[in-house]
C-alpha cells in the first residue's frame, strides 16, 4: 500500500506497523492523513496474515492533534463533516477484529490522545506526555474525550478536557490511559516483543474476544453475560479451541488454523 502521510509495513511475525508520517507537522491529522489511516487500518484488518497492528508516529511526536490550518472558512455543516473525518479512525478501531497497539513517544495531544485511548492497548516511553489540549486555543476535544473517558472515567476525563494539561507517562499509566511504560531507547523493541507475544495467541480467540468485548460494552449487565457466554460457546466449537486444549495437554506449541 502506498500513502502520502503514512508508512505501512508488515513482517513475517504477523505484525503490521502503521507510522503517521508528517514529522514536520508533529503528525497532526489533516484530511488526507485521516482518510489514509482509515483506509490502511481497514485493509490490514482484512489481511489474514496480520494478527496485530502497531500504530506509531515518525519524528519527535506520536501525534499533536489536528492540523488547524484546515480550520478556517467552513460552514457549520462543513465543520461537522470535517471533524467527523478526523474522528473516523478512532471510531473504526473498536470495530476491527485485529488488536491495535499504540506506541507513544513525545507528545500525544488532542486527537492524538484520542487515538491512543481508542487503541486497544498502549505503550509509551518514559518521557511521553499526553493531554486534551484544544481548550488552550479556545477549542475543545469533545470527540477525543469519548475514548479517553471510557479508559479513565468521567472525573479524570473532564479534568483533562477542561484544563488542557499535558500529563506524563507515569500519571497516564496510573489513570489507565496506557498499559505499559518503556525506556526511551527500548520503546520500539518492547512494543514489538509485546506485539509478537499477542500474535502467537490463537488469532480466532483474540478476534472473538475483542469483538465481544466492544459489543457487550454498551449492553445492560445481565445482557453482557448472556452475550459473552454465546461468544464463548461459539469459540469452543472451533478447531482452534480444540487444538489449543490438545496442545496444552500434549505440552507442545499449538498450530493455529484460524477456524
Amino acid at each position: 500500500m502506498e500513502f502520502t502521510h503514512l508508512l505501512v509495513e508488515t513482517n513475517d511475525r504477523h505484525i503490521a506497523t502503521v507510522t503517521l508520517n508528517r514529522p514536520d507537522k508533529m503528525n497532526t491529522f489533516n484530511s488526507l492523513l485521516a482518510e489514509e489511516l482509515h483506509r490502511s487500518l481497514t485493509a490490514l484488518d482484512a489481511d489474514d496474515l496480520v494478527r496485530v497492528i502497531v500504530l506509531k508516529g515518525a519524528g519527535r511526536a506520536f501525534c499533536a492533534g489536528i492540523d488547524v490550518t484546515e480550520l478556517e472558512g467552513k460552514t457549520p455543516q462543513q465543520y461537522r463533516d470535517w471533524i467527523g473525518r478526523m474522528e473516523r479512525p478512532l471510531v473504526l478501531i473498536s470495530t476491527l477484529k485485529t488488536p491495535v497497539i499504540a506506541q507513544v513517544h513525545g507528545v500525544a495531544a488532542a486527537n492524538g490522545l484520542g487515538l491512543v485511548a481508542a487503541a486497544d492497548l498502549a505503550i509509551a516511553d518514559e518521557n511521553a506526555r499526553m493531554g486534551l489540549t484544544a481548550i488552550n486555543v479556545g477549542l475543545n476535544c469533545v470527540g477525543p474525550v469519548l475514548p479517553v473517558s471510557r479508559s479513565i472515567g468521567r472525573k479524570k476525563a473532564l479534568e483533562l478536557l477542561l484544563f488542557g494539561d499535558l500529563i506524563k507517562a507515569p500519571e497516564a499509566q496510573a489513570m489507565g490511559l496506557i498499559n505499559r511504560i518503556a525506556a526511551k531507547d527500548q520503546l520500539e523493541a518492547e512494543t514489538q516483543a509485546w506485539a509478537e507475544t499477542l500474535a502467537r495467541k490463537s488469532p480466532l480467540a483474540v478476534q472473538i474476544a475483542k469483538s465481544a468485548f466492544y459489543t457487550a460494552e454498551d449492553m445492560a449487565y445481565r445482557q453482557q453475560f448472556e452475550y459473552m457466554n454465546e461468544a464463548f460457546a461459539r469459540l469452543c466449537s472451533t478447531d482452534d479451541a480444540k487444538e489449543g486444549v490438545s496442545a496444552f495437554f500434549e505440552k507442545r506449541v499449538p498450530q493455529w488454523q484460524g477456524q
